[in-house]
C-alpha cells in the first residue's frame, strides 16, 4: 500500500468518546479499498482530536472516499459535534514498509515535520540510511513515516508507537546517545517540528 490519509477532527470538549462510538459503525461504509489502519484520540498536545489513518488501494480510491465523505450530509455521523475536520495526503517512504495491525503502543506520537523547499530528497536519504539501526530491537520501531502530498509542503509526518512515556524517554535519549538518530543531515532541513501523542480507540486496528 502506497497511498495514505489522515483525517483529522476536532471535536467539542467532552464528546470526543461519544464520537468514538459514532465513527466506528460510520466508517465501515467506506469505499471499496479503503483500509482503517488506526484511530486514535490526542492525550498530550492539542485537545480533543480524532487521528483517523487510512490507507488506499490507489489514487483513484482515496479521490472516491474522499468525494463521498465530502458530499455526505451525515458527516461521519459525527456533524453535531464537529469543529474542524481536515484531510492529509501522504505518500509513504519507499523504502519502508508500515507495522502489521495489533498492539504496539498503547502510546502513538505523531512528529510532523515541515522542510526547507528542497529538503524531501535529503531527508529521504539520511532515513534510508538510518532507519534500520534505529528501529532495532534495542530501541522502537517505527509504524511509518509519509511525506505530504496535499496542504503546506514538503513535509513529512512519522509515527511512532510506545509503551510508555517513560520508554519514549529512554529509547529517544540512547538513541542520540549512541549515534544512531537522527538521521545525517537531518538538521538543515527542518523548519517547524510539532508533536501529538495519541491513544487508540477500542476499534483501532493499531493499539
Amino acid at each position: 500500500m502506497k497511498y495514505f490519509e489522515v483525517l483529522m477532527l476536532t471535536v467539542k470538549a467532552r464528546t470526543v468518546f461519544s464520537a468514538l462510538a459514532r465513527l466506528e459503525v460510520a466508517l465501515k461504509e467506506s469505499v471499496t479499498g479503503t483500509h482503517l489502519l488506526g484511530c486514535w484520540t490526542s492525550e498530550l498536545g492539542p485537545q480533543n482530536q480524532i487521528a483517523i489513518l487510512r490507507g488506499f488501494d490507489s489514487l483513484d480510491t482515496r479521490q472516491s472516499e474522499r468525494e463521498r465523505l465530502l458530499l455526505d450530509s451525515n458527516g461521519l455521523d459525527v456533524s453535531d459535534v464537529l469543529l474542524n475536520w481536515e484531510f492529509n495526503d501522504y505518500t509513504i517512504f519507499p523504502f519502508l514498509k508500515p507495522l502489521e495491525p495489533g498492539t504496539h503502543g498503547p502510546l502513538y506520537e505523531f512528529r510532523e515535520y515541515s522542510l526547507v523547499g528542497t529538503g524531501l530528497a535529503p531527508t529521504l536519504k539520511g532515513w534510508q540510511k538510518a532507519v534500520a539501526p534505529r528501529t532495532t530491537d534495542q530501541y522502537s520501531q517505527v509504524y511509518a513515516a509519509l511525506y505530504a502530498t496535499s496542504g503546506s509542503a514538503p513535509r513529512y509526518l512519522h509515527i511512532w508507537p510506545y509503551q510508555t512515556l517513560e520508554q519514549r524517554l529512554d529509547v529517544r535519549s540512547r538513541t542520540v546517545a549512541d549515534g544512531v538518530w537522527p538521521p545525517e543531515n537531518a538538521g538543515p532541513q527542518l523548519q517547524l517540528m510539532k508533536s501529538t501523542l495519541f491513544l487508540p480507540a477500542s476499534f483501532s486496528p493499531l493499539k
